[in-house]
């Protein structure tokens, strides 16, 4: 998607450790324009899937998968990262280690709203070791409801996780970056 490279190009900054930092449009401050045409991407690479559910992690993916699931006209759920008062009853949950905090998270979806005939969309805005999206994959599996893919918006194909995860399940990313180099701020896409 040459209209998000050429944001990431334009106010991603790479930080050190592979980080790269899109809080300008995409996950602290977010360019809600963009995420309608990312959602039009995602309703055009998953043409033709019969999706009734969008599920994503709690914070950063939250906005984009709320315009994604208006674009899809379904719900969308997120998994919390901390049991609260308002998630009574029973739950599906599972750990996973998140890459940019270096931490690993209990997540927790309730199972009102997630079930057997229930056909799930990931979306998430970075996958990176693929850890939430694997832990996200596990719930929609314990739950009985059907995997039809996953959406993410930046994928580093440097890192393990993308391979992982098309060995899964059909995964789209609509930009791959090959590599950053912190000391220029290069960022090289896969095309």
């Amino acid at each position: 998607m040459e209209l998000l490279k050429e944001r990431i190009r334009k106010d991603g900054v790479v930080k050190e450790g592979n980080v790269l930092k899109v809080d300008r449009f995409l996950n602290h401050q977010m360019d809600v324009k963009l995420f309608r045409e990312i959602g039009k991407e995602f309703k055009k690479r998953f043409e033709g899937e019969d999706i009734n559910k969008i599920l994503t992690i709690e914070a950063s993916g939250i906005g984009i998968a709320c315009v994604v699931a208006e674009i899809f006209d379904v719900p969308v759920v997120f998994a919390k990262k901390t049991q609260t008062k308002n998630i009574a009853g029973d739950v599906y949950t599972t750990k996973v280690e998140s890459f940019t905090h270096g931490r690993v998270y209990d997540i927790i979806v309730s199972k009102e709203f997630l079930g057997e005939g229930d056909r799930v969309l990931l979306i998430d805005d970075f996958l990176a070791n693929g850890k939430a999206l694997e832990g996200l994959a596990k719930l929609v599996k314990d739950s009985g409801a059907e995997l039809v893919g996953a959406g993410v918006v930046i994928e580093k194909g440097f890192q393990p996780g993308g391979d992982f995860l098309r060995k899964q399940t059909h995964l789209e990313s609509l930009a791959i970056v090959d590599a950053m180099d912190e000391k220029t701020g290069e960022i090289t896409f896969r095309e």
